[in-house]
């Protein structure tokens, strides 16, 4: 099979995949959750005009005269207001958050007034409306603040709380299952035979799919046979998996047996080599609704595949109204070679000069097997199939990491 482009391969992981049906969760469970529906306000914020500051509460005609002397005829906390009405020169103490009683349309603030008992002096002019939050000035009722789509901040959770929804619906969390393969895996923490490597490849997926909002499920390392394989995949698809994220055994080696497993499973597959540098030999396909993404087992390769792959996959299941990377323009900080037929996404590190353009500086061995570079990189280095070579300070683009 021809190398497929990136754009051909992502369009065809994305295809038909629809948002997962929502649920109803608690303000305190909805952190990070995608929204399902638009959410409308169910009360005017604030419901009437209120105080900003601690002071009097004045008509503003009587208080315009410096050394103006006023009645003090009651008191307004938040909570607590004033129910009668404020006339020609009189006053009501005021605290923050107080409803604003009848009749007064100014507050004067405490630093600028003298109390003497019933009455008030006041040595700053008022003006109509000053220091008052008018009914409204945040949201009214029926206004659409948070969008189908959005995915909650802390900041969101607030806003739904102020707008009296104790609940919100969200798109149910994408499940995740993660399926390593390879006879040369250990754990960490153990002694390596001769041959074998500690498994790094999960660990990373994992943390990616859980900060996008997935819920993961391990599902260990599979042995180099296609039994064991295939009980993975079968695992898979028994725990309900929404995306099934292989890594390793995505080749063609005689030991590469996830491709064989997943077709006798009846797979349909989609694509099993992309024109990309690192992750050629990356497969996408689907066992009835339950998408797969087979990574291969170089852990940078592995990363940058389900980086670019399983993020944007998540977040189109999860219901976001965003789900691509966003490009960011920068300028190259040393010289590059031309390209071949693969994108390349090389791991660069990204400085800020005085002057506020951004710097990307690739890192000097780009193998596909380098974790120590990937790690600290803070951005993948875009370049197009056939790119010519190309100089220390020509534009380039960049997608951010996550940190």
């Amino acid at each position: 099979m021809a190398l497929m482009p990136v754009s051909d391969a992502l369009a065809a992981v994305l295809a038909d995949v629809e948002p997962l049906p929502e649920q109803m969760v608690s303000l305190d469970e909805a952190h990070h959750r995608v929204l399902a529906r638009d959410v409308a306000a169910r009360r005017t914020q604030p419901p009437q005009a209120m105080s900003a500051m601690d002071g009097y509460a004045v008509r503003a005609a009587d208080a315009a005269a410096i050394d103006s002397r006023l009645t003090v005829i009651g008191e307004v906390a938040a909570g607590r207001p004033f129910t009668g009405r404020v006339g020609a020169g009189e006053a009501v103490r005021i605290f923050t958050g107080g409803v604003v009683p009848d009749g007064a349309d100014a507050v004067v603030i405490q630093e600028d007034t003298i109390a003497d008992g019933k009455s008030v002096t006041i040595k700053k002019a008022a003006s109509v409306g000053r220091h008052i939050r008018p009914a409204g000035v945040d949201f009214r009722e029926g206004d659409v603040l948070l969008r189908k789509g959005t995915r909650l901040t802390e900041r969101d959770l607030a806003l739904a709380a102020a707008m009296n929804h104790p609940q919100l619906a969200v798109c149910r969390r994408p499940k995740v299952a993660i399926l390593a393969t390879g006879d040369e895996l250990v754990m960490p923490g153990a002694t390596p035979g001769h041959g074998q490597i500690v498994y790094s490849n999960g660990f990373a997926l994992h943390a990616l799919a859980r900060q996008e909002g997935a819920e993961t499920i391990d599902l260990g390392i599979a042995a180099d046979t296609l039994a064991a394989t295939t009980a993975g995949i079968r695992r898979a698809r028994e725990s309900g998996a929404d995306i099934l994220i292989t890594t390793g055994g995505a080749s063609v080696g005689d030991h590469d047996l996830v491709q064989q497993a997943l077709t006798d499973e009846g797979i349909a597959m989609a694509f099993w080599k992309i024109a990309m540098r690192p992750g050629k030999p990356m497969m996408h396909g689907r066992l009835g609704t339950m998408g797969v993404i087979g990574l291969p087992g170089n852990p940078v390769s592995s990363y940058v595949c389900a980086f670019l792959f399983m993020v944007p996959l998540i977040r189109a299941l999860s219901g976001r109204s965003v789900i691509h990377h966003h490009r960011e323009r920068a300028v190259l900080g040393r010289d590059l070679g031309a390209n071949d037929q693969r994108e390349d996404y090389l791991r660069a590190r990204l400085e800020l000069r005085d002057d506020g353009t951004l710097v990307a500086l690739p890192v000097n061995h780009q193998d596909s097997s380098l974790l120590a570079n990937l790690a600290a990189a803070q951005v993948l280095l875009v370049r197009a199939p056939f790119a010519p070579k190309a100089e220390a300070g020509s534009p380039c683009e960049v997608l951010r990491l996550p940190v």
